[in-house]
C-alpha cells in the first residue's frame, strides 16, 4: 500500500475505525498513523472522548477526499437521559435543571417534528466553536457563560428506536454537516418540559463508511507496525462515492496529474458537476467537468 520514506510510509487509503469510548479521535488518528507507520493521516469527522463508533481515518492522497466524507450524511444512535440537563449536555457534565415529569412515547414521536428538515442548532457550551478566537469549551470550564449563534443544520430523519425506561429513550438520527447530537438532546428535553442529555451517543455511518467495516480500536493496536495491517485498509476511492466518476486515456491522466483540464469520457454528469477522473480504476483528479474535460482542483499522485 506504500512505499518507507524517512518519516513513515507513503500509505494512502481509508481505515474505518470503531472508536471505542473514553479517546479523543485526535488520539485515535496519532494511534492509526503510528500503527500503519504513515506519513500523513487524518479524519473525517470529529466524535465527542465518550462517543463510540464509526471514526473513517485517511491516510496519505486519501486525505484529499476528506471533505466529501465530512460533507456526507451520517448516522447516530443515541440515549436521551430525561428529567435532567447538564451543562455539557451529556453524562460528562453537572446537572444543572431537573425535572419530574417523563413525557410518553406518543409525546415525544409528537415532538420530533420539528427537529427534522433545515433546522437552526445553538452548539453545546462545551464545544469546539470559536468565540472571538478562543474555543467555546476554553471559556465554559472557566465559568463563562457564552451567547453562541444558531446553526444551520440538515436533519434526514429522527426516530424513536427503544423505550427503555421512563427515564431513558433511544434515537437515530441522519444529518448532514456540523451536526450537535448533544444539541439536540437538550433541544428535546427542553421541548418536551422535561429536560435531557446524551447519556450513550454511536455512530453507525458516515457517507460511505459503516460501523460493519470497523476495525476495533484494540486490534490494530496490537498489531502495529504488522504489515497484516494494510489488509483492513479501503481504496483511496471509496471516499469519492458520492461523486460521479469519469474515465480518462493515460495520455489525458498526464495532463491532469500535471493540474491541466484533459478530455474525460462522457457520462451521467452535467456541465460544472464536481466529479473524479480514473485511470484503470485508480483516481487521476477531482475537479469539475466542463464541455467534455475534467478541470482538476486537486490531483492524486499515483502510488509507487
Amino acid at each position: 500500500m506504500g512505499r518507507r520514506g524517512k518519516k513513515g510510509r507513503d500509505v494512502s487509503g481509508w481505515l474505518v475505525v470503531d472508536k471505542p469510548a473514553g479517546l479523543t479521535s485526535s488520539a485515535v488518528v496519532n494511534k492509526a498513523k503510528w500503527a500503519f507507520d504513515a506519513r500523513k493521516a487524518g479524519h473525517a469527522g470529529t466524535l465527542d472522548p465518550d462517543a463510540t463508533g464509526v471514526l473513517a481515518i485517511a491516510f496519505g492522497e486519501a486525505t484529499k477526499t476528506v471533505p466529501y466524507i465530512t460533507d456526507a450524511l451520517k448516522c447516530y444512535r443515541f440515549t436521551v437521559r430525561l428529567g435532567q440537563e447538564t451543562n455539557t449536555d451529556d453524562a460528562q457534565g453537572e446537572v444543572r435543571k431537573t425535572s419530574d415529569t417523563r413525557p410518553d412515547d406518543s409525546a415525544i414521536n409528537a415532538a420530533l417534528g420539528p427537529f427534522v428538515g433545515d433546522i437552526l442548532q445553538v452548539p453545546p457550551q462545551f464545544s469546539a466553536v470559536k468565540i472571538d478566537g478562543q474555543r467555546a469549551y476554553k471559556r465554559a470550564r472557566a465559568g463563562d457563560e457564552i451567547a453562541l449563534s444558531p446553526r444551520p443544520l440538515w436533519v434526514e430523519s429522527l426516530d424513536l428506536i427503544t423505550r427503555d425506561d421512563a427515564d431513558h429513550a433511544t434515537l437515530e438520527m441522519v444529518c448532514g454537516k456540523g451536526g450537535y447530537v448533544r444539541a439536540i438532546a437538550r433541544d428535546l428535553g427542553r421541548e418536551l418540559g422535561c429536560f435531557g442529555h446524551v447519556r450513550t451517543l454511536r455512530r453507525l455511518w458516515s457517507g460511505p463508511f459503516e460501523v460493519s467495516d470497523a476495525i476495533d480500536f484494540d486490534l490494530f493496536d496490537k498489531m502495529a507496525k504488522s504489515p497484516d495491517l494494510d489488509q483492513f485498509l479501503l481504496p483511496l476511492e471509496t471516499g469519492l462515492s458520492s461523486l460521479p466518476e469519469l474515465r480518462c486515456t493515460a495520455e489525458a491522466a498526464a495532463k491532469m496529474r500535471n493540474g491541466n483540464p484533459a478530455m474525460v469520457l462522457t457520462a451521467d454528469v452535467n456541465y460544472g458537476d464536481e466529479a473524479w477522473a480514473s485511470l484503470d480504476g485508480q483516481a487521476v483528479a477531482i475537479g469539475r467537468y466542463r464541455a467534455g474535460e475534467l478541470h482538476p482542483s486537486r490531483v492524486v499522485v499515483p502510488p509507487t
